[in-house]
């Protein structure tokens, strides 16, 4: 059965689409974003970590770690193995309709992994949702739509080289794939994380509304920035290119709510996909 890597399986989220969830986070991805809160999930392979917290300088980092300061981010798994988890909360996902949300990193870089767990889900009756930056070949993206039940779809800055700025890749991909999803009226919801500084100008949030108003995507999420995730960089020995501090403040928020609905679109903040169906 193929395998694939993983860097944590998360039980009853209630954020990642509808329901109860159980989210399996994949690791790998084509995007850098700047301000990634998984930067653990950006390499495909494993990767040493550290935790500073644990440590007590007792010398033996080079055998076994006593206080599992040190492990290893990352680890190869079976799609039966992962299914073997999931299958555990089956009847959480019964009482609330949910089910089973592919994340990362970026799912669509183990497209082949991927597919298989969505066939073993689809199989089980289990809802299946993915969320993804959208950035994969549309012959990829096509394959996985049709085992898919609801896409969580990131969209993040409108104009290209801003965005080959802040992501490390261009956005036309990207947009071509929503128009698809779109065009197909396959199951999206679009989120938008809001950033300070760099996503959050009345310019992109206006093209963005007016992009989702011309596909007829009328709901959209705004997903709160914070930095709380600098202790995950220095786990991994990076560094987070974000200014420390920032946050998408309850004004910033209400401003980019308004901006969107000014649009046309229907908006919520935090966004849960369990409140209601595009």
């Amino acid at each position: 059965m193929a395998a694939g890597m993983i860097f944590h399986i998360a039980r009853f989220a209630t954020h990642d689409g509808p329901g109860i969830r159980t989210t399996v986070f994949l690791k790998g991805c084509p995007l850098e974003c700047w301000w990634c809160h998984n930067p653990e999930s950006l390499s495909p392979n494993p990767q040493a970590a550290w935790n500073e917290s644990r440590c007590i300088r007792c010398g033996n980092c080079e055998t076994l770690c006593p206080t599992g300061a040190r492990d290893v981010v990352g680890q190869r798994v079976t799609a039966g193995e992962v299914m073997a988890l999931i299958e555990r909360d089956v009847p959480f996902y019964e009482e609330s309709g949910g089910g089973v949300t592919f994340s990362g990193g970026e799912p669509l870089m183990q497209h082949e992994f991927l597919e298989n767990l969505l066939v073993l889900c689809g199989r089980a009756g289990i809802h299946r949702a993915v969320d993804t930056s959208g950035y994969a070949p549309r012959k990829v993206f096509t394959r996985i739509a049709g085992l898919t039940d609801l896409f969580l779809y990131d969209l993040k800055l409108m104009n290209l080289s801003e965005h080959r700025k802040y992501t490390g890749v261009d956005n036309e991909r990207i947009l071509s794939n929503l128009e698809y999803l779109a065009s197909s009226k396959l199951p999206v919801r679009v989120r938008i994380p809001l950033i300070p500084g760099i996503n959050d100008a009345p310019g992109n949030l206006e093209a963005a509304g007016a992009f989702l108003r011309k596909l007829g995507l009328a709901q959209v999420d705004l997903l709160p920035y914070h930095n709380r995730m600098a202790s995950k960089y220095a786990r991994i020995g990076e560094t987070c290119r974000m200014p420390p501090g920032i946050s998408s403040g309850d004004g910033a928020l209400e401003e980019a709510e308004r901006i969107l609905s000014s649009c046309g679109l229907t908006v919520t903040i935090g966004g849960n996909p369990g409140e209601r169906e595009n």
